[in-house]
């Protein structure tokens, strides 16, 4: 095995236990076979999983398919399937929640502390691209990170360093079949044309290499603003609760746009992290709350299930009290 390629598993030494998701393509069958080889395997338990979504006639037989490729690469191996009846609409955003949801439950069930992933450098390019064209702040288009959570466990994606050719090549040397999903070439779905518009925009200069060094450089502004974020808050904070927080709102007056936002978004995420919060409500809060600083005025919002005061010298997190008609649902239920 290569040293980059091998470099590329270290990600994974700190956990004695881990499902590799492999749905069959190239990508995650070259996962497959470097964790095969990995040199650290006989210390660790690392198992596959395939999740079977059920959208097309084939998906159940490519399934079992890579089960006996797991099999024969000693590799203990899962079938999820998606059951249940499936969503007419945005359907690749919901398999993708499915997916996650399936596989976190399997570790969960298993004993494995991480979920590993085939993501590769052409995909962190066509995120980054995706968020581009979608007005995304610094970090999205940081592009998807290396370590990450997914439902309480660690979400690795250790080939992020890779192209997509030198995954392929892994599979050609070891004269190992694949299978391809016709939807990766459905132009319905926005990813598949913005895949199309590639070559094109290489010649303008915007292809993947430049669109990976944009995401470096998001990713290490946004690191630093992280860092900012995080002195502000040291700062400004009066009082942290499980449920709540209070900052002085001396400290925050002034602050720029972008560290009060991502104040907010800390506290938001830790407070109520089930909470589903966009980009641009979350920009809209941050600016009347420095309007509301800067002009000394009172401000009550709500804010993703959540509260935010700002009056009497202090801004504060709270829950928002429930709404009129939801109250009266459970006056009446009672």
């Amino acid at each position: 095995m290569r040293p980059r390629v091998e470099r590329a598993l270290d990600l994974l030494a700190p956990h004695a236990r881990l499902l590799l998701a492999v749905s069959g393509g190239p990508d995650s069958v070259a996962l497959m076979l470097l964790s095969a080889q990995w040199r650290a395997r006989p210390s660790h338990e690392v198992a596959v999983a395939t999740v079977d979504h059920g959208l097309r006639p084939d998906s159940h037989a490519e399934a079992r398919l890579v089960a006996d490729w797991a099999r024969a690469l000693g590799f203990e191996h899962h079938l999820l399937e998606w059951e249940g009846e499936k969503p007419a609409t945005r359907i690749q955003e919901r398999a993708r929640g499915a997916r996650y949801a399936l596989l976190a439950d399997c570790a969960a069930r298993i004993g494995a502390s991480a979920i590993v992933t085939a993501h590769h450098a052409d995909d962190q390019a066509e995120t980054i691209l995706f968020r581009l064209a979608r007005g995304s702040g610094v970090s999205g288009l940081a592009g998807m990170a290396a370590s990450a959570r997914c439902n309480g466990l660690a979400l690795l994606r250790p080939l992020l360093g890779l192209r997509k050719s030198t995954l392929v090549g892994v599979c050609e040397a070891a004269r190992h079949p694949y299978v391809s999903d016709p939807s990766n070439a459905n132009e319905a779905y926005a990813r598949v044309k913005l895949r199309r518009l590639m070559p094109m925009l290489e010649e303008l200069g915007l292809g993947a290499e430049a669109l990976l060094r944009l995401g470096t450089r998001a990713a290490r502004a946004s690191v630093a603003l992280d860092a900012c974020a995080a002195r502000l808050r040291a700062r400004a904070l009066l009082e942290a609760g499980a449920g709540s927080a209070r900052f002085d709102a001396a400290a925050l007056r002034g602050a720029p746009l972008e560290l009060l936002q991502r104040l907010l978004a800390v506290e938001i995420a830790r407070i109520a992290p089930r909470s589903q919060l966009r980009l641009d409500r979350l920009e809209r809060a941050a600016q009347r709350l420095a309007e509301a600083l800067n002009d000394d005025h009172k401000l009550r919002m709500t804010l993703a299930d959540l509260l935010l005061d700002s009056e009497n010298g202090s801004v504060t997190l709270r829950p928002a009290p429930p709404r009129r008609g939801n109250a009266q649902k459970g006056a009446e239920g009672s």
